[in-house]
């Protein structure tokens, strides 16, 4: 009984010394996978950050470009009516007028290029932002225990 009871005193105190061992193992890895879970939402929050400030930008420039078009579309209609000789014309001549006419014409096809590139940019940010929502919730769901999955 001697021996008995100094055997399972002794595993005991084996079992005494491994558990805090393991507890300060797993205190470890959870300490880790915190500190990897608060980096990681850190990155996502400058990556979002990043994307709204993107956004906003193409956002800006879409609107200049409509003033911009705006004004070419008043120039280019008061020249086609001179050109018509609705409007007076004064001193200039129609090639003159023409020539003008078609830089107008260029410009705005530039800008409606320029547009579109806008527009592609400002949809690559909503599937970025899409996707990055989706991985979100990937995480959260490979976070789930498996018992519970």
């Amino acid at each position: 009984r001697k021996q008995a009871s100094e055997y399972s005193t002794s595993s005991s105190d084996d079992e005494f010394e491994f558990k805090p061992s393991l507890t300060h193992k797993a205190k470890r890895a959870l300490r880790r996978r915190r500190k990897l879970e608060k980096e990681t939402k850190q990155l996502i929050k400058q990556e979002e950050l990043k994307r709204l400030h993107k956004a906003q930008a193409v956002q800006r420039q879409l609107e200049e470009l409509e003033e911009r078009q705006r004004a070419l579309e008043i120039s280019g209609v008061k020249l086609e009516r001179e050109l018509r000789g609705e409007a007076d014309s004064g001193t200039k001549d129609e090639t003159q007028m023409l020539h003008e006419w078609f830089e107008l014409v260029l410009e705005k096809n530039k800008l409606m290029r320029y547009e579109s590139e806008l527009l592609i940019i400002a949809q690559e940010l909503e599937l970025e932002d899409h996707q990055s929502r989706l991985e979100q919730k990937l995480r959260e769901k490979m976070a789930i225990d498996g018992k519970s999955k």
